[in-house]
């Protein structure tokens, strides 16, 4: 052993005696680093050119996806608000009611000589004048609101009904209803020290004596599909009531799938957008598979091997680009070496990513059609066999 270190030894000096010490260092260590160097560049510059190919085809495929996923998000959203607009109604309507009467002793349309009233006070409301307010098959609840001053009349009033007849376009008597109403009471101790109470908001303006009388006409009226309601015409049937004003409501009583959309919004929106994205990636992958498998897309197929073995026969041809002649000097390639190990690395991270994550769907596409296929042949061959 120590006699061949001493044989390597003696050859070793015995050569940079022959070759000078500067001859000796140039092809002992220069060259063999020089080498080293041009083989790492060169395997940078084949594996860069391919890694800005591959870096282009991914930047592409993604923006693909995520328009086409963009695309079918808006279109879920789209869908979801034409169906809530669609399925459910107002949640309410309001129409102001404008009462009147005949006085007592009128003589003529200006002159009244006796302060009364000689009539019921009624009003004519008009719901809606071409297209229908209500929508078939949705439960309403209808209210009289009338605004009362807490006078002595009123309260000497005691119960009085209220009339209201629906009427369609034609002059029809759709439904009508009748009502019993009358002031909130209270007794005289609650009253006088509710307006003790209340006095400085009296005296300020900001609060008055008076009660809104809610009446309840209808608690579960439908509209009728063959003629809705155009028309509705109120009567108060006492002479002796004072009003400062009315109001007439139709609040929807939502239940069941419209309650849900109504009530919580944003779950449902959540719910319903999810679905629709669901149900149109399904017809999309079925339409995929369908096409994939069709006649003309392996004609196509055929088609396309056939010119890309006539463009590698063309190859030599091509125009080589900025980047190409960039990557062809050794001093551009050393320049960007920090860039190509980065791209290195991210390629290498990106290979990791795609191989254990990003394939998952198109492994379950490959199993699905893998299972069609088998289930196509199986077919094929029991109808052989009973053929047979």
């Amino acid at each position: 052993m120590i006699y061949g270190k001493m044989s390597v030894l003696f050859s070793s000096i015995t050569t940079v005696l022959r070759l000078g010490p500067r001859e000796y260092v140039r092809q002992k260590f220069k060259l063999p680093l020089i080498k080293f160097i041009h083989d790492t560049l060169k395997l940078y510059k084949t594996r860069t050119k391919a890694g800005v190919d591959t870096i282009k085809e991914v930047l592409f495929r993604g923006t693909v996806i995520a328009l086409i996923t963009a695309l079918l998000v808006w279109l879920s959203i789209f869908m979801y608000v034409a169906f809530y607009y669609v399925y459910v109604p107002a949640v309410s309507h309001e129409r102001p009611v404008h009462l009147k009467f005949k006085p007592c002793g009128a003589t003529d349309q200006y002159t009244v000589e006796k302060k009364a009233i000689c009539s019921f006070p009624s009003a004519h409301v008009k719901l809606t004048k071409k297209q229908q307010l209500l929508m078939n098959g949705q439960a309403y609840k209808i209210h009289l609101n009338l605004e009362m001053p807490e006078s002595p009349a009123n309260r000497e009033l005691g119960m009085f009904m209220v009339c209201v007849e629906f009427m369609g376009k034609n002059g029809n008597l759709l439904n009508n209803s009748c009502r019993s109403a009358m002031l909130h009471y209270r007794g005289l101790i609650l009253d006088t020290l509710y307006k003790l109470f209340f006095s400085p908001f009296y005296i300020l303006g900001s609060a008055e004596e008076k009660q809104t009388v809610k009446i309840e006409l209808f608690a579960d009226y439908e509209e009728r599909e063959d003629e809705p309601v155009t028309d509705i015409f109120i009567e108060i049937q006492t002479r002796n009531i004072e009003v400062y004003s009315a109001k007439f409501t139709v609040d929807a009583q939502f239940s069941g799938l419209r309650y849900v959309m109504f009530h919580w919004p944003v779950v449902s929106a959540a719910m319903g957008i999810t679905a629709n994205l669901f149900f149109i990636a399904l017809v999309c992958f079925i339409s995929w598979y369908q096409i994939i498998n069709s006649e003309e897309y392996i004609e196509y197929l055929e088609i396309e091997k056939t010119k890309k073995t006539d463009n590698d026969e063309c190859k030599g041809l091509k125009v080589p680009s900025i980047l190409d002649n960039v990557l062809e000097s050794d001093l551009g390639t050393l320049t960007l070496l920090p860039v190509f190990v980065g791209l290195d690395v991210g390629s290498s991270v990106f290979s990791y990513l795609n191989n254990n994550i990003l394939n998952i769907p198109s492994r379950l596409a490959r199993y699905i059609i893998d299972i069609s296929e088998y289930n196509y042949f199986k077919q094929i061959e029991t109808n052989d066999m009973k053929l047979r």
